[in-house]
Parts: C-alpha cells; structure tokens; sequence
C-alpha cells in the first residue's frame, strides 16, 4: 500500500532506486525519517557533515543502548549508510537535472528504507549479511524569495 502523495504532474518528480544496499535498514529508517520532507540542498549537506562527523542523525525509533548527541536526544553517526544516501541524492539530482528541472528548488516527497533479501553467505555458521532498498522522489517547489524590505 502506497502512502504517499500523488504530484499531479508527473514531469515535475524525478525518482531514483538503489537495490541490495549494503548496509543497516534500521539506520536507514531513521536516516529517511529524518530528510523526508527536507530540500535536497539540505539534505546533502547534513549527509556530508555526518560522513565526518560533525552532525548526527537523531534517531526516534531504534534508541535502545544509543547514547544522546549533542545538541539531539539519542543520536549516531551512520557513516555507510550515510554515503549510501548521498550517492542517491546525487543520483535523484541528476535525474532530475536531466527531466529539465530546477535542481536548486528540489523537495524530497517520497523517501523510504525497506528490508531486502538476505542472502546467506558460505563458510562456518553461514552469518547472514545486511541489505536495504532505497527508494526516493523529489518534487520541484517554490524558490524561496527574499523579503523586500518596505520603505516607509
């Protein structure tokens, strides 16, 4: 079941899709939570601050044995997951580039995390590895304008 919000015009959305990501669905969730509804602008710059370690991504659900940041409640630093969405984003942006869009007025619409196919590896006690889908649509919204001052 589908819960998003339909645009009315098609060519203004461009998606992306990355299948079997390597990396954790539960960071991922909390990722998606976090830049649904953000300007792409946004979004890839708080995904390169976390890369180093400057920001954190404040997780909601999964905070079980997760320490507070700075600034945030319970927090972590999702460094792999975090390089995965910016390769997404960078992706979505492109796409979106090439339907003739505005990149620099990009809303993320649609963004989710969801639990792939694990495939079990070979060798003693066949441990289980990780594998997410990603899945995001950007819209195109209103530049922000400036303010005009009034003159009295």
């Amino acid at each position: 079941m589908d819960t998003t919000i339909k645009p009315e015009k098609k060519e203004l959305t461009a998606t992306a899709r990355q299948l079997n990501a390597s990396i954790s669905t539960k960071q991922s969730v909390e990722i998606s939570y976090f830049l649904r509804y953000r300007s792409l602008r946004f979004a890839k710059e708080y995904l390169q601050q976390v890369i180093v370690l400057k920001k954190a991504i404040p997780f909601q659900r999964f905070t079980q044995d997760t320490g507070h940041k700075k600034g945030l409640a319970a927090g972590r630093f999702p460094q792999k997951a975090a390089a995965e969405f910016l390769r997404l984003l960078i992706s979505v942006e492109a796409n979106a580039q090439a339907k003739g869009m505005n990149t620099a007025s990009l809303k993320i619409t649609k963004l989710i995390a969801n639990k792939a196919a694990i495939p079990l590896t070979g060798g003693r006690g066949r441990h289980a590895t990780k594998r997410t889908h990603l899945d995001i649509e950007v819209q195109e919204g209103q530049v922000p304008k400036k303010k005009e001052e009034k003159k009295t």
